[in-house]
């Protein structure tokens, strides 16, 4: 999608944004947030015991829904914008597991565009699908609140 001010947002709001390229999902990958989260459930780490009662390992549900800003990065530009907040999520689902080795990539729909705190809200609905599977692995809608102004950094 080409970049747009970020006065025509609302504008495009119930349009798709852009799908982002596949990703795999490593053990290494798993295992890191594993560290970095201190969940260390067998079904994301002991690759043979997961292998033996579910058929492999398991990537965490959020390390699925924490690589929506990752997947999401540059699929919409808005011009005119200083910065940009993380505000929040409004629904999270995890309708499907990721088995490491999968492939995932996101697609992202702008759902709103509302005035809040001095700038814009913007509400995206950003489902992850799976490489070869009908059912995504998670559905979230994500929130920021983007500030007009000449870019910063």
């Amino acid at each position: 999608m080409e970049a747009v001010e970020l006065s025509e947002l609302a504008g495009i709001v119930g349009q798709e944004v852009g799908v982002s390229d596949w990703l795999e999902v490593t053990q290494e990958r798993v295992n890191q947030f594993a560290e970095a989260t201190g969940d260390h459930q067998w079904i994301h780490v002991d690759v043979e015991r997961a292998k033996q009662t579910i058929g492999g390992t398991i990537a965490h549900g959020y390390l699925t829904l924490s690589l929506i800003p990752y997947l999401g990065q540059g699929m919409l530009q808005v011009k005119g914008v200083a910065y940009a907040l993380n505000y929040g999520t409004d629904k999270v689902r995890f309708a499907q597991m990721v088995k490491v080795g999968k492939r995932v990539r996101l697609r992202q729909k702008l759902i709103g565009a509302e005035p809040k705190g001095g700038g814009i809200q913007m509400k995206m609905e950003c489902t992850i699908e799976i490489e070869g599977e009908t059912k995504p692995a998670c559905i979230a809608e994500t929130l920021a609140i983007l500030y007009a102004g000449p870019a910063v950094g």
